[in-house]
């Protein structure tokens, strides 16, 4: 499904990540973690193809990754769920969910419509399709965001599943709102039958919605195992980010 080899991407000379490998099964759930500045989000941002590595290469269905996504005429079917719904403000919910379907041209209004109807229905939303993104809470605007990820706008001729990036998906929530989106990321990965990582550092989050974790800290993943081993590891990089540690080898900037 996916394979990183030795992977690397700088930022203005800086490196962030430094020739890191991984690979992952279809189906699986996946969580990166490790503390801010990490780099967890720039590797989503290269499985994305919103931006390029500085070394190494990436495949994705078996298929070496060399240009940007806007310049492939058939690019893999990759979605990302933002930290920030990243809904436009100015359409409804319909035609937010609906947007790239739109585009594409290749449904009708009224099929366009069912799919919509069937996306918001399943993250349990109803009666918001003529609302516009304003006039939700923040909690339904990331559930409007799952919805668009459940849409299909094309027809991928190679049966490949989707890869699913979720980009702190509960960050600023609370605890119950948390819990129905943790339950929405396995739901939507299982509804869309796909594979999902997940970028966070809500421990009920990686837990929740992940099968495997990766700690990630200086520009390398320095710890990989299960949700088990996760909860159980003497890992000093585990121990420290699982117990919010001040002591431990990732030491804060200001230390």
């Amino acid at each position: 499904m996916v394979e990183m080899q030795g992977l690397s991407k700088q930022w203005e000379g800086s490196p962030v990540l430094n020739e890191i490998s991984f690979k992952m099964k279809p189906g699986e759930r996946v969580a990166i973690v490790g503390p801010s500045g990490s780099g967890k989000s720039t590797i989503l941002k290269l499985l994305a193809g919103l931006i390029l590595p500085t070394k190494g290469h990436i495949c994705l269905f078996g298929e070496k990754q060399t240009f940007l996504r806007l310049d492939q005429s058939n690019p893999p079917d990759v979605r990302l769920v933002f930290q920030n719904p990243a809904l436009l403000a100015s359409l409804t919910v319909e035609e937010n969910v609906g947007f790239l379907l739109q585009r594409s041209g290749i449904l009708n209004n009224e099929e366009i419509h069912q799919q919509v109807m069937f996306a918001l229905k399943e993250v349990g939303l109803f009666d918001v399709a003529s609302k516009f993104p304003g006039q939700l809470s923040g909690g339904m605007q990331k559930r409007v965001s799952f919805a668009r990820a459940l849409i299909n706008e094309t027809v991928d001729r190679n049966n490949r599943l989707p890869l699913l990036l979720y980009d702190e998906p509960t960050a600023g929530l609370d605890p119950i709102a948390c819990t129905r989106i943790e339950d929405l990321i396995v739901k939507t990965t299982t509804l869309a039958g796909g594979s999902s990582i997940v970028v966070s550092h809500v421990l009920s989050t990686i837990e929740r919605s992940s099968e495997r974790i990766f700690l990630l800290y200086g520009g390398k993943f320095q710890w990989e195992g299960s949700i088990h081993e996760f909860r159980e590891s003497k890992n000093p990089f585990v121990n420290q980010f699982r117990n919010g540690n001040l002591q431990g080898p990732m030491q804060p900037e200001d230390n």
